[in-house]
């Protein structure tokens, strides 16, 4: 080639040619596969395996002078703008509108010699379009990420007239329907605003919606898959009128600013109740709400879809279909606990027993099942209903929490008298879990009768299978893990992006630990031996750590090192 060549005198091969990405045999081998096929030669040649998208690009900028824009930019577009074409449109000539001005549109696309797109453009918006080049994969991607967004927030809107509350506890509330109440038009913008931040948070099956006040902004957090993600930021003149909101229809004092309130609302989606509950507590910028939301995933309760390895749901299943004995699960808040035991009971419900419930908070309505919702401020706690509950004669018990020597008192004996019980335990992994029952005044002969299989559990995020990439770890990631698998072993991440809230990860799946009570680990608890020769007795009976469970999750491509060193602690 002339060392003058000039690229915007140049078809686009030739650019390539130049490049020193192609030879001249193999684009004419592409142009008479241009003939016969009628496709763009770019596409031949990428097909080929001749050039990558990215050298495509590059060309095209080299050819006409206008800018390159990367993928994760693309995904930066101002919304309304890019509404102004419409979806077809936009996909079926592959490109994106990403800002504008006065007299101007900004459009990213592939190919910018595509002259009859640039003049619809023009057309359809009156504005100049001024030309930016990516990728047809990186448009392609984020076309469906921007245009879900706009769905979204039009569905968002149009959600509102689906959603109902009902006000304070449902026993005396009234159903309010948000989309008909009357308010003044001095509060409506707070009803919308609350309802919207509602809305969003059950349509992205969160768990808890945080409304935190800053100096200048009020922060709106919900939390997904364990982590918060913020979603909104609306200025701190709208604090007050979010808090007067909730408090309304949570029944809590609107003129105490002062100090801590707790409360309850009820809301009804066209799918599913679920149960809010209200937290309202004073910090030096005002009243911070944290809202739980009980029964928001829309997930099927069933053991094949929480993460057992085939190995451990058989040994799970073996336990709860045991006609007495305690099942106990232990782990922290958030840990799936309630979820387990949920999905244990569905799976053995039938007509022929009677499943009874005693909760705080029940989180999930089960048709068939029993179910007593705790309300301390009346003296109905965990002792005082099952004292009740023994008289009504339930062959399987769930008991949300053990947490005081007299619930775990009845737990023990009831199992002891030929019925199953259920229940959690706040402890870190299964062995201190029996320390923790003998702590709470279970003899050890007692509890070593009485336990069948206690579970520690953990959730961990699973990688966003439509942005995963296999990657190397360096030595200090696989140091601080210990791994000690094959040197073939393919290690994954997730690929940021706003389909996944930036995060690289979409769900969550459990870690078990799980320690089987036979005759040896009964003896050890009968002698009151200490938790560190229970665990290497279990150890040796085959129990995996949960740190193991993690790593053999990090084997089969669903989760990260990252992940697991955040939900595990190293095995000692």
């Amino acid at each position: 080639m002339m060392s003058n060549f000039n690229p915007q005198f140049a078809k686009i091969g030739e650019v390539l040619i130049f490049n020193n990405l192609i030879s001249e045999d193999q684009l004419n081998e592409a142009l008479s596969e241009q003939k016969t096929t009628k496709g763009k030669l770019g596409h031949i040649l990428i097909k080929n395996g001749l050039i990558t998208e990215e050298d495509l690009t590059n060309a095209y900028s080299q050819q006409t002078g206008h800018k390159t824009i990367s993928g994760e930019d693309l995904l930066k577009a101002n919304l309304e703008v890019t509404n102004l074409l419409s979806e077809d449109f936009a996909k079926e000539k592959n490109i994106i509108a990403l800002n504008k001005s006065d007299s101007s549109i900004i459009i990213a696309m592939e190919d910018p010699e595509d002259l009859s797109t640039i003049d619809s453009v023009k057309k359809l918006t009156k504005l100049n379009p001024e030309i930016l080049i990516s990728g047809k994969s990186h448009i392609e991607r984020a076309l469906e990420v921007l245009y879900d967004k706009i769905k979204k927030s039009d569905e968002v809107e149009s959600a509102i007239s689906n959603i109902s509350i009902i006000k304070g506890d449902e026993e005396d509330g009234d159903e309010l329907d948000l989309a008909t109440e009357e308010v003044s038009a001095e509060d409506a913008p707070f009803v919308k605003l609350v309802n919207l931040i509602l809305t969003e948070a059950i349509k992205e099956g969160s768990t808890d919606i945080h409304i935190e006040p800053g100096r200048d902004t009020v922060n709106v957090r919900i939390r997904i898959d364990g982590i918060l993600i913020r979603i909104m930021s609306p200025p701190m003149t709208s604090l007050n009128g979010i808090v007067a909101r909730i408090k309304i229809l949570s029944k809590l004092n609107i003129a105490e600013h002062r100090l801590p309130q707790d409360g309850r609302m009820k809301i009804k989606t066209s799918d599913r109740d679920i149960d809010v509950r209200v937290s309202i507590l004073p910090t030096v910028h005002g009243e911070k709400i944290v809202l739980r939301l009980l029964g928001s995933g829309s997930k099927t309760l069933t053991l094949q879809n929480l993460g057992f390895p085939n190995k451990k749901l058989k040994i799970f299943r073996k336990w709860i279909n045991q006609p007495y004995g305690m099942v106990i699960i232990s782990g922290p808040t958030g840990s799936g606990k309630s979820t387990t035991l949920y999905a244990a009971l569905s799976e053995i419900m039938s007509e022929n027993i009677n499943i009874t419930t005693v909760e705080d908070p029940v989180e999930y309505q089960i048709p068939g099942i029993n179910q007593v919702q705790m309300h301390d401020e009346i003296g109905l706690n965990f002792a005082a209903s099952l004292r009740s509950i023994l008289r009504q004669d339930p062959d399987v018990l769930l008991i949300g929490e053990i947490r005081d020597p007299e619930t775990a008192d009845i737990a023990v004996k009831f199992s002891l008298t030929g019925h199953l019980v259920f229940s959690t335990v706040h402890a870190n992994d299964a062995t201190s879990t029996i320390t923790r029952l003998l702590d709470l005044g279970i003899a050890p002969f007692l509890l070593g009768s009485s336990l069948n299989l206690v579970m520690a559990q953990r959730l961990v995020r699973t990688i966003d299978e439509d942005n995963k990439e296999s990657y190397v770890p360096d030595k200090n990631e696989l140091e601080k893990i210990n791994f000690k698998g094959s040197k073939t072993t393919k290690f994954y991440r997730g690929k940021p992006n706003a389909s996944n809230h930036n995060t690289g990860y979409k769900g969550r799946t459990a870690i078990h630990e799980i320690l089987e009570i036979n005759s040896e680990m009964r003896q050890l608890i009968f002698d009151g031996e200490n938790q560190n020769q229970i665990y290497n007795k279990a150890v040796k009976n085959g129990m995996t750590s949960l740190r193991e469970a993690g790593i053999e999750k990090i084997k089969t491509g669903e989760t990260t090192i990252e992940e697991v060193l955040r939900a595990t602690v190293e095995d000692m």
